[in-house]
């Protein structure tokens, strides 16, 4: 399929599933490329819905043959398939293109210099400060997140021209094997995604197949303080594909490696090794010249601003063509704003997002479903507020994911003064008839806290929002509360924020 011939200004393409994150912000990509887009969805309302009106998107809130009209492209989410849509039943007994959006978002990156930024976890804080490290330093560049992003006006893009393209890429049944990189972030690989990806090695060798689509002279930018991404690395170095690795980290060498970090005034504090790098600056023990501060907390997260940092440098080297020899195209005026574009990056949307403070209590969500994610975001939170109670709902998602890593799970709430866990968020995709679910997560958790002596409590509801009542009599001013997981108890919090508010102006 030549994507240059079918995404030309004037072009029409149909969306099915609009409505879905990525869906959206490819077909904002398009629109912006002078491409009529239009589509379709369910009716149940989802904050895309905003987003596509304010965009000027038509679209239809059910499925009905007549609505596809004649474009020169249809793109699915995998949510659907021919079988059971309607719409693309009628596409192809029409015979038009049809592509599901990871494919189509494959061939839209084969259009641009694209980089790709993968990883278990960490990718969409990465994407998104990438987004603002980029816009900081001047870049023609279009950037697509895996979730809203607050200072990319609500949306999951933006687009500041067409030479450079940035988009989170997805693991999951390999979808990312559709893009086109000529850089590849990678922020961790380790197990996850059991219902596909039966082991470590399978996910890893996943991941390993992606880096070598990168083209001799492409970059591998990887975190050194993960093992999985060192790994892939290392067996991709040996391989001797004329790729350049770029590492970064606490653990890394060269310019992007960590030198110093500390929480000041609400601020997360680092310095790099040196920046902007050159090779002479490379390999010296120099005083690093530039603190950077980010108001969003935890290690991870330096790791995160780090990857991006390394990115926006190539990305700089590549529209100047420059090397790190001379300095790579940076200059006093561009590294200010640089600094202060992440300085300024507020999260993502579920992404340690602030729903606001009331009653004293400030209340947070956040996705973090893996017990490694889970760890960090909550020792950064430990870190960046000392002086508040710790209270996390947390919500497990995917059976195979919970009983795989159960141990993993029951351990990563150390931090906590205060945990409520709930019942398993099923998945459409999985099938499971094993004994693991919420309360057997529940009793390890119990087991784990009660022997480590580190005072934190820990409660179980099925449902999530029937934790309510217990908690508005626990909850008291100075304290923390985080929803956390890829569940709907993100709910739990709205609910509860919604009650001290009204409670808050009532007084």
């Amino acid at each position: 399929m030549d994507f240059k011939k079918l995404l030309v200004p004037g072009a029409e393409v149909y969306f099915i599933g609009i409505k879905g994150t990525g869906m959206c912000a490819l077909a904002e990509l398009m629109k912006g490329l002078g491409i009529r887009v239009s589509g379709s969805d369910r009716s149940e309302v989802f904050y895309t819905d905003a987003v596509l009106k304010e965009l000027g998107i038509p679209y239809h809130e059910s499925f009905e043959r007549e609505h596809i009209g004649n474009p020169g492209l249809v793109v699915h989410s995998a949510a659907y398939n021919f079988e059971t849509n309607v719409e693309m039943a009628e596409a192809r007994r029409r015979g038009l293109p049809v592509l599901k959006y990871t494919d189509a978002l494959g061939g839209y990156s084969a259009l641009f210099d694209s980089s790709g930024i993968a990883g278990v976890h960490g990718k969409t804080s990465t994407t998104a400060i990438c987004g603002m490290l980029v816009r900081g330093a001047g870049l023609s560049a279009q950037v697509l997140a895996g979730s809203a992003v607050g200072s990319f006006g609500g949306g999951c893009t933006l687009n500041m021209g067409d030479r450079f393209f940035i988009a989170e890429t997805c693991e999951y049944r390999r979808h990312f094997l559709s893009f086109h990189p000529k850089r590849i972030v990678l922020t961790s690989v380790e197990s996850d995604h059991q219902d596909y990806y039966p082991s470590y090695e399978a996910i890893r060798d996943a991941f390993l197949e992606y880096a070598r689509l990168l083209p001799e002279g492409g970059e591998l930018i990887y975190c050194a303080d993960d093992p999985g991404a060192g790994e892939v690395a290392a067996m991709l170095e040996r391989e001797g594909r004329g790729i350049r690795f770029i590492p970064y980290g606490f653990k890394s060498e060269g310019p992007f490696r960590v030198v110093s970090c500390q929480v000041k005034d609400e601020r997360v504090r680092f310095s790099l090794a040196s920046f902007p790098p050159s090779e002479a600056a490379a390999g010296a023990q120099s005083s690093p010249s530039v603190e950077f501060a980010l108001k969003i907390p935890g290690r991870h997260n330096i790791l995160n601003a780090s990857a991006a940092l390394a990115l926006t440098d190539s990305l700089v080297r590549a529209e100047t063509g420059t090397s790190l020899k001379a300095g790579g195209g940076w200059n006093r005026e561009r590294i200010e704003k640089v600094r202060r574009a992440l300085e300024e990056f507020s999260g993502s949307k579920r992404r340690q997002e602030i729903l606001g403070e009331a009653c004293g209590i400030l209340f947070m969500d956040d996705y973090g479903h893996h017990p490694t994610a889970i760890k960090l975001t909550l020792a950064g939170l430990k870190e960046f507020y000392p002086a508040r109670r710790l209270v996390v709902s947390f919500m497990p998602h995917t059976y195979s994911r919970t009983a795989f890593l159960i141990d993993e799970f029951a351990s990563s709430f150390a931090a906590t003064d205060m945990v409520f866990l709930h019942k398993i968020y099923a998945s459409a995709r999985e099938s499971y008839s094993g004994g693991v679910n919420g309360r057997v997560l529940y009793e390890k958790t119990k087991a784990f806290l009660d022997g480590s002596c580190s005072g934190g409590t820990v409660h179980y509801t099925e449902e999530p929002l029937e934790a309510g009542g217990l908690l508005k009599t626990l909850l008291r001013p100075g304290d923390l509360f985080v929803t956390m997981g890829a569940g709907d108890n993100w709910k739990l919090g709205r609910m509860l924020f919604d009650y001290y508010r009204e409670k808050e102006v009532a007084q």
